[in-house]
């Protein structure tokens, strides 16, 4: 769920906006996710965020490398956020990447991904490219990886479709469209645990998935007065570790950490239990009040061949007071494992 923060608006309309009363608090909600979604947490978050690993960190390696030796990955995914609500965050990623594990020295790992989110009238669709050095002597026991994404980011702003009651409140004159390049830059290191455990993994990485800023002024057709749509640097960081049962059973907690400037640190702890090639369930919280659940299912392995198809659902809900107003997050996933 995208975080909101609490919001300093020091412009002053000349006349009030009128609402019908059953609107205030849509309205109220929708002007908070809109203006949040543009100076706080603007990046989309993910209940299945090991599916997105190389949207999240450019340098990090897909898990099915760890659990069923798979160098390669393609899925796609969505996501829809607040169902009650009328234009609620949507996310849609489509993304590909193969990590060249046979050789030693400085290995490859390379892939791409497309994004686009969307939030009431503001949204934006992106398309990286990313890169990745791994160093390592043998990459089933261990590597540290450094890794770039780099590619071109459409925002946009849809002022027309923000509609008041009275039509002398907010005159929108335009929408606006911009493209601006961006960079994501991260580090990812993993390790065997022979002799500690049977065949184990450990997992960290820390990544800056957007670089490059934006400030975006949109006008609003009364006074002269603007609207800006700043974007900030965010600060990741990950950590895992998966222990393994034998015949692909395992058990994987992990802790995903999301920093942004002038924003309270958002941390999220899930547990996911994976049943040999066959199922895996996980649940999991945040400390802003989430609580998460998944499911998902797996075919390939167990059917005798040498890859995976994997579904996955994800479910957030919000303890905080706002929570029976906003509904529920669903998340639905699928991905092909080579």
């Amino acid at each position: 769920m995208k975080e909101l923060k609490k919001l300093n608006l020091t412009s002053q309309f000349p006349k009030p906006i009128h609402l019908p009363m059953n609107k205030i608090f849509s309205a109220f909600a929708f002007m908070l996710i809109s203006v949040a979604f543009a100076q706080a947490q603007q990046m989309p978050l993910f209940t299945q965020y090991r599916e997105m690993q190389g949207a999240i960190n450019p340098a990090s390696i897909n898990y099915g490398f760890f659990t069923d030796r798979h160098n390669g990955s393609v899925g796609i995914s969505f996501r829809r956020q607040w169902l009650d609500m009328q234009g609620p965050p949507t996310t849609q990623i489509l993304r590909g990447e193969y990590f060249w594990s046979n050789y030693t020295g400085v290995t490859i790992l390379a892939g791409g991904y497309l994004m686009n989110d969307q939030t009431g009238p503001t949204g934006f669709t992106g398309l990286y490219g990313r890169i990745a050095g791994v160093v390592t002597s043998d990459a089933e026991y261990s590597g540290l990886s450094l890794g770039l994404a780099a590619g071109g980011v459409q925002y946009r702003v849809k002022t027309s479709e923000i509609k008041v009651r009275d039509l002398d409140d907010i005159r929108a004159t335009q929408d606006r469209t911009q493209l601006y390049p961006d960079l994501s830059i991260g580090a990812f290191w993993y390790q065997r645990l022979d002799g500690l455990a049977d065949e184990d993994y450990v997992y960290a990485g820390v990544s800056v998935p957007q670089i490059m800023g934006l400030d975006l002024s949109v006008p609003t057709g009364v006074n002269n007065q603007e609207v800006r749509l700043q974007r900030v640097q965010h600060y990741y960081a990950q950590a895992g570790w998966y222990h393994f049962f034998g015949e692909g059973s395992f058990v994987e907690p992990s802790v995903w950490l999301r920093y942004v400037p002038n924003t309270p640190l958002s941390i999220d702890m899930n547990v996911r239990y994976q049943a040999g090639n066959n199922f895996w369930v996980g649940a999991g919280g945040s400390i802003r009040g989430m609580i998460h659940a998944e499911a998902g299912f797996i075919l390939g392995k167990n059917l005798g061949y040498d890859t995976n198809i994997k579904f996955g659902y994800g479910f957030d809900y919000s303890t905080q007071t706002y929570g029976p107003f906003v509904g529920t997050t669903h998340e639905v996933n699928l991905s092909f494992a080579f």
